[in-house]
């Protein structure tokens, strides 16, 4: 079904953020899906931007969805998603209130969403051998591949550019991974992979529509439809998460290659080995 499109005086508003965000320093990436977030609340809303409250927000983040398989209602968005809206809609009215759009700040008496506890949900190794024997074309094995073997994010793989991959220090080559918030950070490649990219003509390795490369959400779809079951993109981050402490027994050197400020992240990304957890019972059991 397609979107209606966005009224005036919302699109308005939204490109004088945009414009500010830009400003900022923000990643494209970034900007774009809090875009996204905002047009969906412009169609769902009857009220232009200066005229909704903190009340017309808070019943909009709370709406619910029909699931007919459960046959009941369900909150139509995960805590994560939720708390993204969240700081799109504060960011936004604060940059209104600043410019003097409105006199009143509606989302600064938004209630903070807490944060999930979060568990670790590595994608099945057959399921991932399974996508790539799934997968039609090199691009969508290689999509599959950066994101199992390098733990990228689908808006990082959508980024990526023939001029990411450099030589390293050892002697091997990298990729610098434009991830979250405008930062970088260099991810050491395998000898077929960094030939694999180099063989690529010059330019964005999976060239689309969304500034010359394809959209975080399509690369998302994508990969996602190759994965049986509910396994996602994401979840092969957490199999790369998992993987790499399961080898290095080392958090720390998953968090540099996952681009994460907190270690506390990546330690929920990363699912503890059952033959170690038994083996610590049974060596705590024998001892008594």
């Amino acid at each position: 079904m397609q979107k209606l499109p966005v009224r005036a005086e919302w699109q308005t508003g939204i490109d004088g953020w945009s414009t500010a965000q830009r400003a900022a320093g923000r990643a494209s990436s970034t900007i774009a899906a809090r875009r996204d977030i905002l047009a969906q609340l412009s169609r769902e809303t009857s009220a232009g931007p200066w005229e909704v409250t903190t009340t017309a927000l808070r019943e909009w983040m709370g709406l619910q969805v029909w699931d007919t398989d459960l046959d009941r209602l369900r909150d139509r968005w995960s805590i994560e998603r939720r708390r993204m809206v969240r700081t799109t809609l504060v960011g936004f009215y604060r940059w209104a209130h600043g410019a003097g759009l409105v006199d009143v700040d509606p989302a600064m008496r938004l209630e903070p969403v807490r944060p999930t506890e979060g568990r670790p949900r590595p994608a099945p190794k057959e399921v991932y051998r399974e996508g790539l024997a799934k997968a039609p074309g090199a691009r969508e094995r290689l999509m599959l591949r950066l994101a199992r073997d390098l733990g990228m994010r689908r808006a990082e793989v959508a980024v990526v550019h023939t001029d990411d991959v450099v030589d390293d220090v050892v002697g091997g080559q990298s990729l610098i991974v434009h991830g979250k918030g405008g930062k970088t950070r260099l991810v050491p490649l395998t000898a077929p992979l960094a030939a694999e990219l180099r063989q690529r003509p010059r330019g964005y390795v999976f060239p689309g529509k969304a500034d010359g490369h394809l959209s975080p959400r399509w690369v998302g779809r994508v990969v996602s439809e190759l994965l049986e079951g509910e396994w996602t993109m994401h979840t092969l981050r957490h199999r790369f998460a998992t993987d790499v402490v399961g080898q290095t027994r080392d958090v720390r050197v998953a968090q540099v290659l996952l681009g994460h400020g907190s270690l506390a992240t990546t330690q929920r990304y990363v699912q503890p080995d059952g033959d170690r957890m038994r083996a610590a019972v049974e060596l705590v059991a024998n001892q008594t």
